[in-house]
């Protein structure tokens, strides 16, 4: 009788026990998992040997889990994010949808009248503000213009530039018929929606973007006085000569790249946009959120399923909401994982290197989101 009370005070206390001991296990894995990555990183950084800069962050919906900074970077070190500056043209044109200054199926002409000057406008229907945030316009990759002000004019006389560039880019399909990327279509976007709201496009990010999150280290052109904080852009490699040169150049002189690639943040500042874009501020209600989750393009491809300026990425159990984004002398990426609403930031000022952007947050993301 002693014997099997013995044993069934043991059972009793195991199985009070157990849950407590898988609780910490968990928040171990999850821990382990992001400490694995980070050394991973710091090793890549180290093998690259070649004096980079690299910050990350990690986070689990409106908490930042990881800041990390490698190489010569610190917490305040400002990255150029290249193509993740689509990605706020695609929630500001949903921001000025929401607050009843447009209809994204409005055409663009409505708005812009030079966009009729494109080579062969008149063979296709008039393009949609929607078209040109999905990438499904059909216009060229980028300008065919020959004149090197299109492409590297001064950052100030970007619209004048983009204007310029509009009569000599053409089509390479039907709008609305496939996906595409047009650098120069997320241009004319931008363009599109400064004449919408009639503010300058720049002053009107930094109006409903920048300054509601309080990304006070983002630019389009880094000031004076922070450009001591600016990552020092290294193009070229891994074999051929590094090029300090242009990444420094393209710091002014940019040409119509402005909605389409023109910004510069750190870690700290994009994790803000990033919360925002999962819903975790008032600046897209949750319908417009849903918008910018959901695939807009006819396609179904693995890699051309996109919404308003964000890749979407269907894989192996995850379900991922971003952009990368690559300029002379600078890498990142941006993604999160929409369900289990685990995010990475990742920026350096270099374009190769050990690690993988995308195949690397991918992983992260797998790994993270079967934790909980």
């Amino acid at each position: 009788m002693k014997r099997i009370l013995v044993l069934t005070m043991a059972l009793i206390v195991f199985s009070c026990e157990e849950p407590v001991k898988e609780n910490e296990n968990t928040k171990q894995t999850k821990s382990g998992i992001i400490e694995n990555f980070t050394t991973l990183v710091k090793n890549d950084v180290k093998d690259d040997n070649i004096d980079g800069s690299f910050s990350l962050a990690i986070i689990h919906k409106d908490s930042t889990l990881a800041l990390k900074s490698y190489g010569n970077a610190d917490l305040n070190t400002i990255f150029r994010v290249g193509s993740i500056s689509k990605s706020f043209a695609g929630f500001l044109m949903l921001q000025l949808q929401q607050d009843g200054m447009l209809d994204i199926n409005d055409p663009v002409e409505k708005y812009l009248p030079e966009i009729k000057s494109l080579v062969d406008y008149d063979k296709y229907p008039p393009i949609t503000i929607k078209q040109l945030a999905t990438h499904t316009s059909g216009l060229d990759r980028e300008s065919r213009s020959r004149d090197e002000n299109v492409r590297f004019g001064n950052i100030n006389e970007w619209e004048k530039n983009l204007i310029k560039a509009i009569p000599e880019t053409s089509f390479r399909s039907k709008p609305g018929e496939i996906f595409g990327y047009s650098n120069i279509g997320f241009a004319i976007l931008g363009l599109t929606l400064s004449k919408v709201a009639d503010k300058p496009y720049i002053e009107l990010v930094q109006e409903k973007i920048f300054r509601p999150l309080e990304m006070n280290n983002t630019y389009f052109n880094v000031p004076e006085n922070h450009k001591e904080s600016l990552a020092k852009g290294m193009a070229g490699g891994p074999t051929a000569e590094l090029d300090y040169e242009r990444p420094k150049s393209e710091q002014n002189e940019v040409g119509y790249r402005i909605p389409n690639g023109g910004i510069y943040s750190t870690p700290t500042d994009m994790v803000k946009f990033m919360k925002a874009c999962m819903g975790y501020s008032n600046l897209l209600n949750e319908n417009n959120i849903t918008l910018l989750q959901t695939t807009q393009t006819p396609t179904t491809r693995l890699r051309s399923n996109y919404s308003f300026g964000f890749d979407l990425y269907s894989d192996q159990g995850i379900n991922t909401v971003g952009h990368a984004g690559s300029n002379a002398g600078y890498s990142a990426h941006f993604e999160y994982e929409k369900d289990s609403e685990y995010g990475v930031i990742l920026m350096r000022n270099y374009n190769f290197g050990n690690t993988n952007l995308d195949l690397r947050s991918n992983s992260l993301l797998r790994k993270l989101s079967v934790v909980e």
